[in-house]
């Protein structure tokens, strides 16, 4: 039942941060409303077993990703507060930030939900919750792929050559 009431206060919060988001014509809001949204339906399938056998190769891994997952979040979002010079809210970047994780990764903050969500589904490997995963890797890939769409617009020629020398999500990977 409290899995329920997170689930739903969540999803209200989730809503009216998508609806700020929509009005204000940013094309990803839905789609990132959909990588949170599974990623905190699969942390919440996986809460009773977050601290079984907790020193297993599985749950080490998971709790890694989780920390990475925590890293690129406070991470991405300091740098585009003190280094976008936002207008406003801290997405409405004036300037192109490429320091930090973002001189190697263009996402770090939707990279966050691809850690989050493989960290989580590690905790309790299913066929739903491999489903679910799945889901808010397309949702999260999404939303990467509309928000560069909008950045080439915004940023033009220099968010070609920044994309051209990094990577969406993993540091010379992917």
């Amino acid at each position: 039942m409290v899995r329920i009431i997170i689930l739903i206060a969540a999803t209200i919060l989730l809503l009216a941060v998508t609806l700020v988001a929509h009005k204000e014509r940013r094309r990803w809001a839905w789609a990132r409303f959909l990588a949170f949204e599974l990623c905190i339906i699969l942390i919440l399938l996986n809460a009773p077993l977050w601290f079984h056998d907790p020193f297993s190769p599985l749950q080490l891994l998971s709790w890694l990703f989780l920390a990475i997952s925590i890293f690129l979040a406070l991470q991405g979002f300091m740098l585009l507060q003190f280094r976008g010079n936002p207008d406003g809210h801290f997405e409405r970047t004036t300037c192109l930030v490429t320091t930090g994780t973002y001189k190697y990764i263009r996402h770090p903050m939707y990279a966050s939900l691809f850690f989050i969500s493989w960290g989580a589904f590690l905790k309790d490997m299913s066929l739903l919750t491999c489903l679910i995963v799945l889901a808010s890797t397309a949702a999260a890939l999404a939303t990467a792929r509309i928000e560069e769409k909008d950045c080439l617009v915004k940023f033009g020629e220099e968010y070609r050559a920044y994309m051209n020398r990094t990577k969406r999500f993993i540091p010379f990977v992917f």
